[in-house]
């Protein structure tokens, strides 16, 4: 891992905080591109390698990414911790903060425990590259499946936080329709609506969607992308389950980053400490921008971009992997 250089750190630190986000696979982005840029980087950036360091460099990338979620949606984590210890000090489960606080921890304890009992074996049996391929073209037809047999209630979710988004708009007419400050009373009446849609889940739906998060231990599979497909099989808009896909995501991401991180002050990161702070700012601002963009995205675009993505990214590596290499 000494030999990590920093423009390695700062081309994974990059991919993992976009791609950590998009539903396309930051674990089989990082799995890949070594793979097919050969020679030094295939060498020092093996995840399935025996005591691979390089994962302990990428999961420890996690903080950073979580760090820029946690900035992102700071106020929505300050309704939702204080939701979870208005919850617990009283004894009930009222308000939409409350539940969906509850949904939130209910939703990562599936994943978590996978994570710490099956990392290792993931690691080592699907984090070679070919399988990382296929999984990504996997994850690809997933995306346009989810798109393609959309439950119909699904549908009409979009139709009524379209409806209700234009209903916050037109509040602001009058009082000071244009500028920041009218920009945010939209933003905070469209979140405040959306938390009402997802309180509406039932806590098993709740535990469901989270639970797909656990294909993502399998490289080339997406973290956020099957949450998205998960909760849109449950009937939400494909805003709101991409809002709760990132809600899920943020407390997993940080646990296994923060579990990584010892790791990186030992042995392994032994003389990389720039490299893990050019890494871990590129993949900050990576994830900051790119779940800037997509809650915007998902209002009134699809998933099938991205699974078009995957599905050529993957064949394109699996056809260059299998004939030159």
């Amino acid at each position: 891992m000494t030999d990590l250089t920093y423009l390695q750190a700062a081309v994974v630190g990059l991919v993992q905080g976009v791609s950590e986000l998009f539903p396309i696979s930051s674990l089989g982005h990082a799995v890949l591109i070594p793979a097919v840029m050969g020679g030094q980087w295939a060498q020092n950036l093996n995840v399935a390698a025996e005591s691979s360091p390089y994962l302990a460099f990428i999961v420890g990338l996690h903080v950073a990414t979580a760090a820029a979620l946690l900035i992102y949606f700071w106020q929505d984590w300050v309704r939702i911790i204080r939701g979870l210890i208005t919850s617990i000090r009283y004894r009930e489960v009222y308000t939409a903060d409350e539940r969906l606080a509850w949904m939130i921890v209910l939703g990562t304890i599936p994943v978590g425990i996978a994570g710490l009992a099956l990392q290792k074996t993931f690691q080592t049996v699907f984090g070679q590259p070919k399988l990382a391929a296929v999984f990504l073209t996997i994850n690809g037809l997933i995306l346009i499946a989810g798109e393609r047999f959309r439950r119909h209630a699904s549908v009409e979710a979009d139709e009524e936080s379209a409806r209700q988004r234009e209903y916050a708009e037109l509040a602001t007419v009058g009082r000071h329709s244009a500028g920041p400050r009218a920009e945010r009373e939209r933003e905070h009446a469209a979140v405040a609506m959306s938390d009402g849609r997802l309180a509406s889940l039932s806590f098993p739906q709740a535990m469901l969607i989270g639970s797909a998060q656990c294909l993502a231990l399998i490289a080339g599979i997406s973290r956020d992308g099957v949450a998205m497909v998960a909760g849109m099989t449950r009937g939400l808009s494909r805003e709101d389950a991409g809002r709760f896909a990132f809600l899920l995501a943020t407390p997993a991401i940080l646990a296994a980053g923060v579990l990584k991180l010892p790791e990186l002050f030992g042995p392994a990161g032994a003389g990389i400490g720039g490299q893990v702070l050019v890494g871990s700012l590129l993949a900050g601002l990576g994830a900051y921008f790119s779940v800037r963009f997509l809650v915007k995205y998902l209002r009134t675009r699809t998933l099938t971009p991205f699974g078009i993505y995957c599905i050529v990214a993957g064949l394109g590596s699996l056809a260059y992997l299998t004939l030159f290499q």
